[in-house]
Order: C-alpha cells, then sequence, then structure tokens
C-alpha cells in the first residue's frame, strides 16, 4: 500500500502541477491556479501520516517506509524549486514572459550546482530525521536494518551529488562558441 500510495503522491504532483499552470495560464485564473499549486504539500503529508499509521499498526519497518522518508526529503527540498522552474518555463512559453535564465557556464555554472548540492542535503537531513525518527519508534521491537540502510543511502547521495558539485568547480564548463553571457554572470563581473 505505501509502495502504490508513493507512486499516487508521484502522479498527483504532476497532474497538480499541470492543472495549477494550466488554470494560471491557459484559463487566465492564476489565483486558482496557484491554489491548486499549494495543495502539493498535502499529498506528502498524507504519505507521512499513512506511513507512520503503517508503523504504528506493526508493520515490519521495510524498503517501503525508507523509500517513503526519501521521497518526503526530496519533495520538501525541491518541489518548490521544480515548481518554480517550471512555472517560468511555462510562463515564457504562453504568457510571453521572460526566457528563464539556464544555469550559464563557468563561475555560475559552479554556484548553481552547489546550489542543488544544498538542496540534497536538506532531502537528505529531512529524509534522515524521519528515518531516525521511525527507527526511535520502532525501537528494539523490530528489524530496523533496512531504514538503516535507507539513511547510508541519502548520505551517499549527498557525498556524489558534492563530487558532482565539485567537478564543476574544477572543471568549469565553458560556454561554447557563440554563446550570449548568463544575465546573472553579467552582472557580477561588472
Amino acid at each position: 500500500m505505501i509502495v502504490a500510495l508513493i507512486i499516487a503522491c508521484e502522479v498527483g504532483f504532476w497532474v497538480l502541477l499541470a492543472l495549477g499552470l494550466a488554470l494560471r495560464y491557459l484559463a487566465k485564473k492564476p489565483r486558482l491556479g496557484a491554489a491548486v499549486l499549494l495543495c502539493e504539500p498535502l499529498m506528502e503529508l498524507v504519505l507521512l501520516v499513512v506511513t507512520t499509521l503503517d508503523l504504528k499498526n506493526g508493520a515490519a519497518p521495510d524498503w517501503k517506509h525508507g523509500l517513503a522518508a526519501l521521497y518526503i526529503g526530496y519533495t520538501v527540498a525541491y518541489g518548490h524549486y521544480t515548481i518554480k522552474w517550471l512555472d517560468g518555463h511555462v510562463a515564457h512559453r504562453l504568457a510571453g514572459g521572460p526566457k528563464p535564465a539556464g544555469p550559464g557556464y563557468g563561475k555560475a555554472r559552479a554556484v548553481h550546482e552547489w546550489k542543488l548540492w544544498i538542496r540534497t542535503v536538506v532531502a537528505a537531513a529531512v529524509a534522515l530525521g524521519l528515518l531516525q525518527t521511525a527507527i526511535w519508534y520502532v525501537g528494539d521491537a523490530g528489524d530496523v536494518s533496512s531504514l538503516e540502510a535507507w539513511q547510508l543511502g541519502a548520505l551517499r547521495a549527498v557525498g556524489i551529488h558534492a563530487l558532482i558539485a565539485a567537478t564543476y568547480t574544477i572543471w568549469p564548463k565553458k560556454a561554447p562558441a557563440g554563446a550570449e553571457e548568463p544575465p546573472a554572470l553579467a552582472k557580477t563581473e561588472r
């Protein structure tokens, strides 16, 4: 049941996102679109409650509970960022808004990658907190090795993402010939 709920939350995230943006830009109802987008966190709250109730009702902690914790952590850290990113692109395509700036090249790209890494740290911290709470809740009554494995997985993801961000710092991505300088970089170097 938890896996089905995680899938439903993921599908629901994209359905609500599409509906919210369609209301905002196609139906010209920005307030209603914003209200739909504000429903996004409710799905994660439902997932958290159902996962907690599953453990409370005596379910053995396993990979499903760990996946739920990581999913919640990811959506806490990256959910708003994803909505804002997609909103900028939809506004550009459907409402004549300015073209969203990309991550850029060189130093600007490295800074962008480190900001994404910070989001990954936040996602891992939320997941680690939820997993540790579940471990304490289960206590000696059950095998929590699966939840501990998910904690290590979250830490591994932080480490791998740090290596990726470091590569952009050590070997900065160069702009292709004839490419425009990103606006953020132009402002900081002048």
